[in-house]
This record gives structure tokens, C-alpha cells and sequence, in this order.
């Protein structure tokens, strides 16, 4: 780890994977009101979370990782650059919190992993022999159509 690392608790770091972890400063929860299963309580207790994540201004996960995560977010990547996860299947707030942070770290682990590259290959002549077999054909089939069917060459 690096020296800037060394100042930063132990207890304010959040693990993403044994090497990466995210700071609980760059995260800011919201509860709120949530929709179904709690009988008249729902109507009464914020058990819903709002979990922020500040990514464009962490600072500890590497550059390549916030871009797919940024990706993987699609539209709960807000325009200042936080990821908003909502929480809402359970009917206390603690299982809300745990459940929406370990969405957000199921999504980070997710951004970490390289997509394999794409090696170009060349059609083979088998492939190309079936498709050039298939083009004439098909312009066989055009040939015959129109002008009275006659065979014109």
C-alpha cells in the first residue's frame, strides 16, 4: 500500500477485493420511505436506503476500474459522478444497509476484472467457399425472376 494509505484507519476501509478498498467517506446513505411488505409500519419508518457513491472522487481504486464500473452502473451513475444503489427488500434498516453495500461491492469486484481481448480470426475457406455458393445462388434465384422467365445469359 502506498504511503497516503498509511494515515487512513483501518476501520474507516471497506474491502472490494484483497487487494482494493474503497473509504467510508465516499459513501453517504439515505433512508427513506420504502414500498411493500411491512403492514402500516411501511407508511411510518424510513427502513429504505439511498447508498451514495462518490466515484469520481475516490481515490483509491484505480483509474481503469472506477471506467468499467462507471459502465456496469449505467443509469444509477448520477451526472457528479456517484452510483445510487436503492435498498428496499427488506423491512429493517440494518438488512437495507448491508444489502445495498453489498451490491455496490458486487458491482465494484465486477468492474476489477479485465474483459479478455478480442483476438481477430480469418474466415476459413470452407466458410468462404459455402458463403460464395450461397451469393450465387441466391443470384440464380434473382435470374430467374422477371422478364417472362426466359433464360437470358
Amino acid at each position: 500500500m502506498s504511503s497516503d494509505d498509511d494515515h487512513v484507519s483501518a476501520s474507516s476501509r471497506i474491502a472490494v477485493t484483497d487487494r482494493l478498498h474503497i473509504l467510508k467517506d465516499d459513501l453517504s446513505e439515505d433512508f427513506i420511505r420504502a414500498s411493500g411488505p411491512g403492514g402500516q409500519n411501511v407508511n411510518k419508518v424510513s427502513t429504505a436506503v439511498q447508498l451514495r457513491f462518490n466515484l469520481s472522487g475516490n481515490e483509491t481504486l484505480p483509474q481503469d476500474v472506477k471506467s468499467r464500473a462507471a459502465r456496469l452502473a449505467g443509469s444509477r451513475l448520477t451526472l457528479n459522478g456517484e452510483i445510487v444503489l436503492q435498498a428496499d427488500r427488506f423491512r429493517t434498516r440494518e438488512r437495507n444497509r448491508e444489502d445495498a453495500l453489498e451490491r455496490l461491492l458486487d458491482l465494484l469486484r465486477k468492474a476489477t476484472e479485465k474483459p479478455k481481448p478480442r483476438k481477430a480470426t480469418k474466415p476459413t475457406l470452407g466458410s468462404k467457399k459455402r458463403r460464395l455458393d450461397a451469393k450465387k445462388q441466391r443470384g440464380q434465384i434473382k435470374k430467374m425472376r422477371g422478364r417472362g422467365g426466359r433464360f437470358d445469359d
